[in-house]
Order: structure tokens, then sequence, then C-alpha cells
């Protein structure tokens, strides 16, 4: 079960999701969101995300979703590049059932994301010394002194 963001339909895991969600958006410019809030919850931009939920929630639309994530919306938000998998999940969401058995070190982790921001980077035509950026001469972004 879930929330639909009364605003947009956006499904959202729960009613703290729902009011971050509806914050978030009105907070970044979105007129919509912001005189939903406005009208329902004035006191939005004082709540912590507990107390935003509890009022929200009373004016959303409770529904089971098969999955609540942006894959779920209707819209592509899977911000995967022509090379990613067929079978990857969208939104690059991953089963945390998956992940019970994996043993992958966050050195590992992390050499890989430099690695894609590396390529995306490239393609992109943007900095053409990816150390450029982070203003690191050696290529150890960790800091560790390995990579």
């Amino acid at each position: 079960m879930g929330y639909a963001c009364p605003v947009c339909g956006d499904p959202q895991a729960d009613g703290e999701h729902l009011a971050n969600h509806l914050a978030f958006t009105a907070m970044l410019g979105d007129d919509d969101h912001e005189a939903w809030l406005d009208d329902h919850a004035p006191e939005w931009a004082d709540s912590d995300p507990a107390a935003l939920a509890a009022t929200v929630t009373d004016h959303a639309e409770e529904r089971e979703f098969p999955r609540v994530f942006a894959d779920t919306t209707g819209r592509d938000h899977s911000g995967r590049g022509s090379d990613a998998p067929a079978d990857a999940a969208p939104g690059g969401m991953v089963d945390p059932a998956d992940l019970a058995d994996d043993d992958t070190e966050p050195s590992d982790v992390l050499a890989e994301a430099r690695e894609l921001t590396r390529q995306r980077r490239a393609e992109n035509g943007e900095f053409a010394d990816e150390n450029a950026a982070d203003g690191d001469s050696d290529g150890d972004a960790a800091g560790d002194g390995q990579d």
C-alpha cells in the first residue's frame, strides 16, 4: 500500500514519503504542490515529516501499488544510459532481497561510480580530465590512497 500524491498522482511508499514529496516539490518551485500545501497544510514549511504526514495523508488516496518507485508513475525516470542492461531495474531500484548475499566492497562500488561518471562526462563532452572537476590530481577520489 502507499499514497498517491493528491497533486500529481505520483505513488509514495507511505505518509512520510508523501509529505517529503509534497514539501520538496513545492520547495523546488512547483506552484501546484506549494498551493496545495498552503491550502491543506498551512504550517507545512515548519512541520517535520511525521507531523506533515499526519496532515497530508488525510487528503491523499491510499492505493495498492505493485511497486512504489518512479517506475510506477507512468513516466520514464529510469536515468539509465543507452548501454544499461535491458533488464536493469527502472530508476536504478534494487530488490533488497537481492542485496542480502552481496559481498561487494564499498571501494568497488565507488570505483564503478567514478568510472560511470567519467564515461558520462566523456559522452557529454564534460571535463576532459575526470579529476579536473573534483580537484583530485591522483585519481583517488576517496582519499584513501588506493584505487
